[in-house]
């Protein structure tokens, strides 16, 4: 396969610094190189040693000041304050200074645990205390907006206002809130900062994001994109195909939308275009496989992880198997629109020279050994930390099998060093997700909310599924999936759940649409780095983005009244017509959205198909979903035979 148009690494940082903001990092650090290599090498390391069956993690505090303390320790010496600091050489003063105080803040938990967790409460917080706990809150919320963005670090800011000064705000006041006590509990316990989404951060999600790290090193992610044009690449639009099935894979080890696309898309774009795909379509195809990679099991985004906390009586590996069924609908979604896209401007497959062969592909199958540890350590009950570890030894076993991916000391070094560095925007989204969530468990203000949607939907569940899904999009636009699923979690699947939504499916439904923020327009970023590779037009990528993953935006509906697609109370008779039928309104709507079926519909086939597969995926109403079955196979009976009867004309008059 030719390469020659894929962008080097140098463009692909430019790209991702240009569109995630995670990614902005100062490349040239000078004198300081020494010390952010050891503090990440330490990070590591440290994860790795409290994962080990015969030490464990420490107690939440104690980890989490580690974690968040070296965390933010890197983020001040590797990002600057203004995206222009990125090439400016070495490290600035003030951002070594702000590096030791946020490392001294989290580390005077280390030192003063005993008198913060007994004396403190018998005897009252000290003014140091309060100090420290100031300055360890004003410099995470500067580090979060360095490498995360703005908007979470506003919202962040108005919670902490609420906290003080929402005392008599109608319906929505509580008892008030003093600097002091807010600031302890926010600092000092487990209901903020170090609460649950760090506490995940700090054991998991980190380590998961290492195993990432290795597969990486290993060369797993070209062994995808090559499992993925040997299986799809010879049919109907095979480039595309092969995109989306390359990118699904590999979607599973970034952890971001923006980095996947920019990652993958650097290799398939080119490719889509030169088979004749429109820019923008090449871009939109890209982003949307890439944004779906956060939902595809064994390894999805680091917001499961906290959602198996957050939801009673469901594991990680629970959350594997229920997420099996929602990724394969999403998929298949995109996998039918790329197929109609094809079909309508008739691109063909791939030469069978230009793909790889099933022998070379058998060769290298030692590279999924990794993945398959961690199923297999997940199905068998293993916690998520010993899975982890065991995926990472199989990752660094496997690679010694070959030349080119053997790991020597300075490529260990590498690893330990990037491993670190990916997981500092998770660490910060997810310390100061902690301060949103702390403040309105403090104040009350979840219930009130709850109550608030569920007053404004009244007895519709349709109303309060569509409020609940605009602010998870909007929240996504400007907030990382982590922060934005702790978010909604904790204001908006309460209503649900309420309402009489499973919990699971509720969970599931604000967990989806945080993650296809990403390809919503007007705020689509992972459609805008797509764009950026392809040339295109970023608003016309975000517009078939939005259209190819249509299915994303029904699923969530789906299941939420219907949760046996998530396996709860789930048989086989149960399961099957529900899938079905699912599966054929999502076909419906595709070929309604992408302006192609059998053949290419008139305007009113086009609506038609619209309505039949609406009609189709309604829950538990029989007589409509038939009538959507019978619209949808009458009109693709008037398209085959409009298409023959064309055919016919054809061969007649040539």
């Amino acid at each position: 396969m030719n390469e020659k148009e894929a962008l080097t690494e140098e463009q692909q940082q430019e790209l991702l610094a240009k569109y995630d903001k995670e990614s902005s990092y100062r490349q040239d650090t000078g004198k300081w190189a020494w010390v952010i290599s050891f503090l990440a090498i330490s990070l590591t390391l440290f994860h790795l040693w409290r994962a080990l069956p015969i030490n464990g993690p420490l107690v939440y505090l104690l980890q989490g000041a580690v974690h968040l303390g070296t965390g933010l320790g890197l983020i001040f010496l590797l990002y600057p304050a203004k995206k222009t600091g990125i090439k400016r050489k070495g490290v600035p003063w003030y951002d070594v200074l702000f590096a030791f105080l946020s490392m001294g803040s989290c580390y005077y938990i280390l030192f003063q645990y005993d008198w913060l967790t007994q004396g403190a409460l018998r005897f009252g917080f000290t003014p140091l205390d309060i100090t420290v706990a100031t300055i360890g809150i004003l410099l995470l919320l500067e580090a979060t907006r360095r490498a995360v963005g703005v908007p979470i670090v506003v919202i962040a800011v108005i919670a902490i206002l609420y906290g003080l000064f929402g005392t008599n705000i109608p319906y929505f006041g509580h008892a008030g809130f003093d600097w002091e006590r807010l600031s302890r509990r926010l600092f000092f316990s487990s209901e903020g900062i170090f609460g649950t989404p760090i506490q995940i951060s700090s054991t998991f999600i980190f380590l998961f994001l290492f195993f990432g790290v290795m597969l990486t090193k290993t060369g797993v992610g070209q062994y995808f994109n090559d499992l993925a044009f040997g299986a799809t690449g010879r049919y109907t639009g095979g480039t595309a195909k092969a995109a989306v099935a390359a990118s699904a894979l590999q979607g599973m080890v970034t952890g971001s939308s923006v980095a996947n696309t920019v990652a993958s898309g650097s290799f398939t774009i080119p490719m889509m275009k030169r088979a004749k795909f429109r820019p923008e379509f090449a871009a939109a195809a890209e982003a949307s496989a890439s944004t779906g990679g956060q939902i595809m099991p064994p390894i999805m985004g680091a917001a499961a992880f906290i959602m198996a906390e957050y939801v009673s009586g469901v594991s990680y590996s629970d959350i594997v198997i229920i997420g099996i069924i929602p990724a394969i609908l999403y998929f298949t979604g995109v996998f039918m629109g790329t197929h109609f896209e094809a079909k309508r401007h008739g691109i063909t497959g791939l030469p069978k020279d230009q793909l790889p062969t099933l022998k070379g592909l058998l060769k290298r199958a030692d590279l999924l050994l990794p993945l398959v540890a961690i199923v297999y350590m997940l199905m068998d009950g293993y916690t998520a930390n010993t899975a982890a570890l065991s995926g990472i030894a199989t990752a660094f076993a496997v690679s010694f099998f070959r030349k080119d991916t053997r790991m020597g000391p300075s490529a260990i070094i590498n690893a330990l060093q990037q491993g670190a560095r990916v997981a500092l925007p998770v660490i910060a989204a997810c310390a100061s997700a902690g301060i949103i969530v702390g403040v309105v468990v403090f104040t009350g203000l979840g219930s009130k909310i709850a109550g608030g949607l569920l007053s404004m939907a009244g007895d519709s569940l349709f109303l309060l599924l569509f409020f609940t899904m605009i602010a998870c999009i909007l929240l996504g636009m400007g907030l990382p999936t982590t922060a934005n699923y702790v978010v909604t979690a904790t204001m908006a699947a309460p209503a649900l759940i309420q309402f009489g939504v499973e919990p699971i499916a509720a969970h599931f439904f604000v967990f989806y649409f945080g993650i296809v923020a990403d390809i919503t327009p007007p705020v689509c970023l992972a459609a805008y780095a797509g764009a950026g590779i392809a040339r295109a037009n970023p608003m016309k990528a975000g517009v078939n983005a939005f259209k190819l993953a249509i299915a994303a935006f029904i699923i969530p509906y789906v299941f939420a009244y219907n949760p046996v697609l998530l396996l709860q109370g789930a048989t086989f008779g149960t399961l099957v017509p529900v899938l079905i039928t699912a599966i054929l309104g999502m076909l419906a709507i595709s070929a309604a959205v992408m302006n192609y079926f059998l053949y290419n519909p008139l305007w009113f086939e086009r609506i038609l198909l619209l309505g039949a597969g609406i009609m189709l995926i309604m829950p538990d109403n029989l007589p409509v979903e038939l009538a959507g079955l019978g619209l949808f196979l009458a009109i693709g009976v008037l398209q085959f035979m409009r298409k023959r009867r064309h055919e016919n004309q054809a061969k007649e008059t040539a």
